[in-house]
Order: structure tokens, then sequence, then C-alpha cells
């Protein structure tokens, strides 16, 4: 069947959109955060190496939620 004979109750095959904005909002979110406390442990002259590990770990969040989001079916 060509797609010039589709009738109405008959659509035509159209492939389902990947990716969801939401997760892909909360990656970006979790990366700002990341940046945020990268330039608080900065500017505390990195005393402790404890915030970096913080922000080291939201990056790793951002970047598992960032791959999650072009994963996921679209609703």
């Amino acid at each position: 069947m060509t797609h010039a004979e589709h009738g109405p109750e008959d659509p035509p095959n159209v492939p389902s959109r990947r990716g969801s904005l939401s997760v892909y909002a909360v990656a970006f979110a979790l990366m700002s955060v990341a940046g945020v406390i990268l330039v608080i442990a900065s500017l505390g002259s990195l005393n402790s190496i404890g915030l970096l590990w913080v922000s080291a770990g939201f990056s790793a969040a951002a970047v598992v939620a960032a791959v999650a989001s072009v994963a996921a079916p679209r609703r």
C-alpha cells in the first residue's frame, strides 16, 4: 500500500519519537548544581576535596540522566 492509499482508519506507520524533555531538564539541573558546588569548592581554596567528590557525583548523575533522557521513549 502506498502513502497515498492510506485511509482514515489506516494511518501511516510513524516511528515513535524518542527522548524525554523532563529527564533532560533534570540532567541540566544536576549539572548546574555540580557547577555551583565546584565554584564553592574553588572559592574555599580547595581546603577539602569533599566538595569536589560531591561535584563529581552530581556530574556523573547528570550524565546518567542525559543518557536516560535520550534512551527513554517520549510519551
